[in-house]
């Protein structure tokens, strides 16, 4: 018979080195959203649970796909441990084989290497089982005198004729259920090593860890695309997204834009080829935001303080979930509109915190065809970005 697989994912409220860290989005998702769709994805797991005493973890866990166990004050506090959290979450699923501890602050944690330690322990006979990463560093420690942990510091091998040595990555972990309740830590009895690509290897600890994260996603995240399934609206963000943020003004005062032609040639094949919403909201007040949308033959919303409320209200009025909402946008003041879309998307010249948040990233600056680029993603290859000039509009 199949065994049945527990994957547990600890996440309280409270974090000292990042606030809300397991709340914090990566490539457009939270941490604790990224480990659950992880987990969904494995091929052995059957059920996946998230342990917080917080309650908007619990409801961004829930909205993920997870169940939640709801973790008491006593195993919430700095000194708690994750065994702990395991042990109480596993209490409320009898008859589990195998149980796993997977990390939200791992974002870049794969299904495969969660199937990897599952199925050494439910399939490959391991008591217990960690992912690794190849490591061939010369680890010091600091002492009276400085000294080779992993070497002796008057020998210096080359790398190939050094022992293999892994570094364990911090991100999955599986245990025989009950040798896990009767020895209370994850490593007992055979342990296997479950070999990962040391390029995905990185845990969120600090703020700069969070920034490298961010930076990353967009290049793994980069196969994760939107499809016409995914979403019922797209929502445009006008100067820096349809515009490479330049302004001209003439003699009189009167602002001119550049905006590109396959850019109009991608959001008309929206507009008559797909059942989607389309929306230019924008905070810039210009009768050219308005004119360009009339050329598009789409809805506009322009000189609006809080885009984000907008957003919102609009979602209510036609709807439409926020969370099947494409939104485009390049600069900070699109950042509350990213946390309320589910497919918040950057283009490719966006400010570095704004392509952080993200859950996608176009290869095209803003103003050069980026729009035409986001089209061809839910329609196809047939609409990959030309390169055409650029036409004024007033």
């Amino acid at each position: 018979m199949p065994k049945k697989v527990l994957a547990v994912i600890p996440a309280r409220g409270g974090s000292k080195g990042v606030p809300a860290k397991n709340l914090a989005p990566v490539g457009g998702v939270p941490l604790v959203a990224r480990a659950v769709r992880a987990c969904l994805g494995a091929r052995l797991v059957t059920d996946v649970v998230v342990s917080t005493d917080d309650a908007a973890i619990a409801e961004a866990a829930r909205a993920a796909g997870a169940e939640v166990v709801a973790r008491p004050a006593e195993l919430s506090g700095d000194t708690a441990t994750s065994e702990a959290a395991v042990l109480h979450a596993l209490e409320s699923y009898e008859g589990t084989d195998v149980v796993l501890l997977v990390q939200a602050t791992s974002p870049f944690i794969t299904s495969e290497e969660i199937d990897g330690v599952a199925a050494a322990v439910a399939e490959n006979g391991a008591d217990s089982a960690l992912t690794v990463a190849p490591s061939h560093g010369f680890i010091w420690r600091e002492g009276a005198e400085a000294h080779g942990v992993n070497h002796d510091k008057a020998y210096r091998p080359r790398r190939q004729d050094r022992p293999q040595d892994y570094l364990e990555t911090g991100a999955a972990y599986a245990m025989d259920a009950e040798g896990f309740r009767t020895a209370g830590h994850r490593f007992f009895g055979r342990t296997d090593l479950v070999r990962t690509d040391p390029a995905r290897v990185l845990e969120i600890d600090d703020p700069h860890d969070l920034a490298r994260a961010r930076a990353l996603a967009p290049h793994f995240d980069s196969a994760a695309l939107p499809t016409l399934a995914d979403i019922d609206a797209v929502v445009l963000d006008f100067d820096g997204t349809q515009t490479d943020d330049r302004v001209l003004i003439d003699s009189e005062g009167r602002e001119l834009v550049a905006v590109h032609r396959g850019d109009g040639l991608g959001v008309a094949a929206l507009r008559d080829r797909t059942p989607l919403r389309l929306l230019i909201l924008s905070t810039e007040q210009n009768p050219v935001v308005a004119a360009r949308a009339r050329k598009l033959r789409i809805p506009v919303l322009h000189g609006i303080d809080r885009k984000d409320i907008a957003l919102k209200q609009w979602c209510d009025e036609q709807s439409i979930a926020p969370e099947r909402v494409l939104y485009v946008g390049n600069d900070v003041n699109d950042l509350p509109c990213f946390a309320l879309a589910g497919w918040p998307v950057a283009v490719a010249d966006a400010h570095d915190v704004v392509r952080g948040a993200a859950r996608a990233v176009t290869t095209t600056p803003g103003g050069e065809g980026a729009i035409r680029e986001i089209a061809a993603w839910l329609l196809g290859p047939t609409l990959n970005t030309p390169h055409t000039l650029n036409t004024p509009t007033q």
